[in-house]
């Protein structure tokens, strides 16, 4: 059977601290509410995310043999996953979320040197796309994908860490977050200059995205956000959600423009959910809300 989509890399457990303000000013103690465990980081977000809008999703990592490893087992049982063992344990992530939603992420990637996501993890895998996840293990990757479409997400790169370059110039498809550019435009029209995407897309939060297409001639358009559907609870997980959106359409043979639509609509309903990737919106809101009048 071919999948839809094969996730690569990315899984992990967020313990979510919900606190006063950010940033958090110097006290020796803080009493917070409960403390929470849930399934966390990108690729089980984009896995999780394009299951519940009906995609037939494959995900292959490497976790640890430890009571994180058995969360993400756990959530992840409805995703058909290729799990290898992680020699330092399962990735986890400390998020602080404010009242408003915003959060800062302390991001733990348990990294062996020179640990690679083992190509017999996946390599019987038929797919349409490969989502490929920045962490160090899926680096090498991309020669054996045998020319399957892939796309990536560099989230809050600077344009400069060499880090993601990797990434950044070997994927089809690009996805970023603004947070840290100076430049968005000028790091789009890099990628494309230097790489083999076709697309990029720079997301801005609540002021939209921003996409470069390779035919565009450096030619960057600028797309609203959507309208979100009831009060920021909690904006973990909103960018992984846009990409799960913008991928379905991709997938269903959508045009651009209704790609950023439905990334856009999948990233507003991930802010008002509390947690990282536990409730992502099914299609058939999906295709009710873009279907609903503007404003």
């Amino acid at each position: 059977m071919t999948r839809d989509l094969l996730v690569l890399g990315g899984s992990g457990v967020d313990s979510t601290v919900y606190v006063p303000e950010l940033p958090l000013p110097y006290r020796d103690t803080y009493h917070v509410p409960p403390v929470v465990d849930r399934i966390g980081n990108t690729g089980s977000g984009v896995a999780l995310g394009c299951h519940a809008l009906g995609l037939r999703v494959a995900f292959a990592d490497l976790i640890g043999d430890d009571p994180q490893g058995a969360l993400v087992r756990h959530a992840l049982r409805e995703v058909e996953c290729r799990f290898g063992r992680a020699a330092a344990g399962t990735t986890r992530s400390v998020l602080l979320v404010d009242p408003a939603g915003r959060r800062t992420s302390l991001h733990d990637p348990k990294a062996t040197p020179g640990e690679r996501l083992p190509r017999e993890l996946y390599s019987d895998v038929r797919a349409r796309h490969v989502h490929v996840s920045i962490t160090d293990r899926c680096r090498d990757v991309f020669a054996g994908l045998g020319g399957v479409p892939v796309s990536t997400d560099l989230h809050d790169w600077d344009g400069v860490n060499a880090y993601h370059e990797d990434f950044a110039y070997r994927a089809d498809l690009v996805f970023l977050s603004a947070a840290a550019l100076a430049d968005p435009a000028g790091v789009m029209r890099a990628i494309i200059a230097r790489g083999r995407a076709h697309t990029v897309v720079c997301t801005r939060g609540a002021d939209g995205c921003l996409v470069l297409t390779r035919e565009a001639a450096g030619e960057v358009r600028a797309f609203p956000a959507a309208p979100l559907p009831g009060p920021v609870a909690d904006t973990n997980g909103a960018g992984d959600a846009f990409v799960s959106g913008f991928l379905y359409a991709l997938l269903r043979g959508r045009p651009l423009e209704e790609r950023v639509r439905l990334g856009a609509i999948a990233g507003a309903h991930a802010c008002t959910v509390a947690g990282t990737h536990e409730s992502p919106i099914g299609e058939p809101a999906l295709l009710a809300r873009a279907q609903a009048p503007a404003g």
